[in-house]
């Protein structure tokens, strides 16, 4: 029971992921993004080298329609599977296989792949991209995160006609760099999505310090009098 959403900015080239469910560490648990590469997110019945094998003919050139043939041909339970992939060139994929159970769907449109199983019904997914789409001119994370909140509103997780809690939630975006610009988690919250936004617009405050510190170390202030600076702003 998990629903994401991948998707690439046109205009920096980042790769990013936005995603939450009723299982445990799912940040943990996934190697989606690969800098200059493209994401791979599997879910559903998870099959962990998935992602992995995907990032890797990616970086060969594969198309993301040509991974999910591979994979197909490997994979004797692939109905079971539900992923997306999106490369460089903004070639964007999806899947959803028919044996998931309960409500499972995807959309696809350009740079982004909306997806989840478990779902109380294609409103989920659409509340998704209606998230993403709000304001196209702002950070791919904000729009990550937009799109998990649209889709916790548009009604999230069902089980047996009962709303499933989300119990964790995890946002990554991958720049040129070889790690993360942003990679947060939260886990066995009672509002998992909501506690991802508290500690994302934490770390977009402190954010400006930590790369001053890395250009500017001789210079940078200590961290005590940057949060106090921030706290009486």
């Amino acid at each position: 029971m998990t629903y994401s959403i991948i998707a690439r900015c046109p205009h920096t080239g980042r790769f990013g992921v936005g995603t939450t469910t009723f299982s445990l560490a799912c940040g943990r648990r996934n190697e989606s993004l690969r800098p200059n590469v493209g994401i791979s997110k599997s879910q559903a019945f998870y099959l962990r080298r998935i992602d992995p094998f995907v990032l890797n003919l990616l970086a060969q050139g594969y198309t993301p329609a040509h991974i999910a043939r591979l994979l197909e041909e490997d994979d004797p339970d692939f109905e079971y599977r539900q992923f997306g992939i999106i490369d460089r060139e903004n070639n964007v994929f999806a899947y959803t296989g028919p044996r998931i159970g309960q409500w499972a769907g995807q959309r696809v449109g350009p740079y982004y792949a909306a997806y989840g199983n478990g779902l109380a019904g294609p409103e989920t997914v659409e509340g998704i991209v209606a998230g993403f789409m709000s304001d196209p001119d702002a950070p791919l994370e904000e729009r990550l995160l937009r799109g998990i909140e649209g889709g916790r509103d548009a009604g999230g997780q069902r089980f047996k006609g009962q709303r499933r809690p989300e119990r964790s939630a995890w946002l990554r975006v991958v720049d040129r760099l070889d790690w993360p610009r942003i990679d947060l988690r939260v886990d066995m919250h009672d509002r998992t999505v909501a506690e991802l936004r508290r500690i994302f617009e934490e770390f977009k405050r402190c954010d400006a310090y930590y790369q001053e510190c890395s250009r500017d170390p001789r210079n940078a202030k200590p961290e005590e009098v940057v949060m106090s600076e921030l706290s009486a702003a």
